[in-house]
This record gives structure tokens, C-alpha cells and sequence, in this order.
């Protein structure tokens, strides 16, 4: 099956005062219709600017290189208006903050009609009836449709986005930290509600997170990100079965479980995006490095089917 969407050699510059952020450089991922890929890594790993590449929402004067495809379309070649038209009909975006998303001088009934009619030519009526639908769809009474978003719990707000993001019926869900400052109950009904909407419309769901748990438990794949480039690409029960990136082991060490009896990370801090360390990027921090680390960049092998990984030694890990 061709892929919905083909991320090519994909590098996005952040112009500043001080030189340029390389918040991601030559990344290459795809995913297939109904797949959930996964997009991990720290803080400053790239993982929003991803999400925001893709939907051409990046700041003024961003370096954007390589080709993002989708269904074969060179999104980096659109124009504003046809990008427009894009955003919400086959592409769609959750935020990872809903309160500063929604408008708070506007009822969420006025939030749908608003979004359903700039894309679609339907009257007031029959937008206010897709909204409630989409309302009641996420467990929100359709009595609700017509407060603000200041009377809503977080909870309920993100669930407003996710139907904010869905009821045009989108082909590809980015999903950008949607659980964060959510409790684990609420963070689960998100988590299902997400799974359920990918089976109803064959969608596909691009999940950037930093919690490897959401991942273990939603997706299909997982694209490790570090520094702005892809260390470690494949299935998830591969990858946490068997990681072949120091730094991917070093994520899944960290992670908290019940037989949990000390507390694990990673020694050191991300590097400087302006001037990032020479060969591996992970090389300061890897307790693997070696000459050849600090000299060349690894290139992403294919050590097992499906499974990839930019390190040296990655070998040695089979």
C-alpha cells in the first residue's frame, strides 16, 4: 500500500538573532491510510515543528527543505489559499493546549459553524447540526454547545478540539501532546476516543507525545527523534523489545512502571540547535560513543525488517 503521506529529507531552519535553530534536518517518514505513527524524543527534538511543517503553519521567514507528499502532493509547493483549503478538510491538527486555541469571546456552537462553513457551502442550520453531533460524538450534551470555553473542564476542552479536528472528516489526524496536564482517567478516555475516531474514518494519526507509555498503547510505529533527526524508526513492539539507538534505550529505561525501584535518565542536556555537535548528535551524552561517532554522522540502516536505526553500533544490539 503507497503511503498517505512521505516526508522526504525534510529540514526546517528557525531564523533567530543569534544564526539559525536546525530543529530538524533531512527526516524522512511516512504513513500508510489507517496507521498510527508515533513521534517521540525530549523537549526540542523537533516533534512539533514536524506537525507544523506538515501543516505549512511554521513562522515567518523558517528555512523549509525536502518535500512533504501528501496523496502525492508536494505540500511545501502549495500556495496559502490551497493550503487553506487543506487544513481541516484532509489534514487536521490538535493542539496540546485547548484553552488558548479556542477563542474565549466565542461559543463553541459558534467555533463549529465558524470552521464548517469557511470550508464547506452549507447553511447555519445545517452546521449547528453537524456540531452537535460532533459534540455529542466526543460525550459532551449537546445542551453544551452554547457556553464558552472558560465553563468547560480541560478535559472536555480537549475533547472540543478533537471534534473541532474531526467533523470536517480529515484523512490525517496530527495529534500534538494531546493528554498533556490531563489526570491518567481523562488521558485514557482521550486515548480511546482517538482509537475509535482512526477505526470509524480509516484515518490516519500522526502522535507526537513524549510519554512512551500513550505510545505502547496506541500505535502501529514509532519515529524516534533527537536533536532534529530520526534515530530510530519502527514497529512498536520491535522497538520496545529490542531498541538499537542508545538514546531510545536510554527513553525506555526512564519510564516509571510498578516493579519501578529506582529512578533512571539520560546524563547531560539536549545540545545547542545553533551550532548542534559534529557526527552522531547523541554522541555527548552516549555512554556508547566512540571516535567515529564524534567524526561522522550514521546513516539510518535497516537492521531488521521494518526496523531502523542511526548508529554505528547499532549491530551490537541485535
Amino acid at each position: 500500500m503507497d503511503p498517505m503521506l512521505q516526508v522526504q529529507d525534510l529540514s526546517v531552519h528557525y531564523k533567530t538573532r543569534r544564526g539559525f535553530v536546525r530543529a530538524l534536518e533531512e527526516l524522512r517518514l511516512d504513513a500508510i491510510q489507517g496507521e498510527t505513527v508515533g513521534v517521540v524524543g525530549e523537549t526540542g527534538s523537533g516533534k512539533s515543528t514536524l506537525g507544523k511543517a506538515i501543516l505549512g503553519i511554521l513562522p515567518a521567514g523558517t528555512q523549509v527543505d525536502g518535500k512533504i507528499l501528501f496523496r502525492g502532493r508536494d505540500l511545501t509547493q502549495l500556495s496559502n489559499q490551497m493550503y487553506r483549503r487543506l487544513r481541516g478538510e484532509e489534514i487536521a491538527l490538535i493542539f496540546q493546549d485547548p484553552m488558548t486555541r479556542l477563542n474565549p469571546l466565542m461559543t463553541i456552537m459558534d467555533h463549529f459553524v465558524e470552521e464548517i462553513r469557511d470550508h464547506e457551502s452549507v447553511s447555519a442550520d445545517e452546521a449547528r447540526r453537524r456540531a452537535r453531533e460532533a459534540l455529542v460524538s466526543m460525550g459532551i450534551h449537546e445542551s453544551r454547545i452554547k457556553n464558552y470555553p472558560h465553563e468547560f473542564s480541560g478535559g472536555m476542552r480537549q475533547r472540543i478540539m478533537i471534534a473541532l479536528a474531526i467533523v470536517l472528516k480529515p484523512s490525517l489526524l496530527i495529534a500534538d501532546e494531546p493528554t498533556t496536564s490531563l489526570d491518567v482517567i481523562v488521558e485514557s478516555q482521550i486515548l480511546g476516543i482517538l482509537q475509535d475516531l482512526k477505526r470509524a474514518y480509516s484515518m490516519s494519526l500522526l502522535l507526537i507525545t513524549h510519554n512512551l507509555g500513550i505510545v505502547a498503547e496506541v500505535c502501529d510505529r514509532v519515529a524516534v527523534l533527537y536533536a532534529g533527526k530520526l534515530v530510530e524508526l519502527g514497529p512498536v513492539r520491535d522497538i520496545f523489545r529490542k531498541p538499537l539507538h542508545p538514546y531510545t534505550q536510554g527513553l525506555l529505561s526512564s519510564i516509571i512502571h510498578l516493579e519501578t525501584k529506582e529512578l533512571h535518565s539520560i546524563e547531560g542536556s539536549p545540545p545547542n540547535m545553533i551550532a548542534p555537535p559534529s557526527g552522531c548528535r547523541f554522541h555527548p551524552r552516549c555512554p556508547y560513543a566512540q571516535s567515529i561517532c564524534v567524526e561522522r554522522l550514521p546513516p539510518l540502516v535497516e537492521f531488521e525488517p521494518g526496523h531502523f536505526a542511526a548508529c554505528h553500533f547499532g549491530d551490537k544490539f541485535l
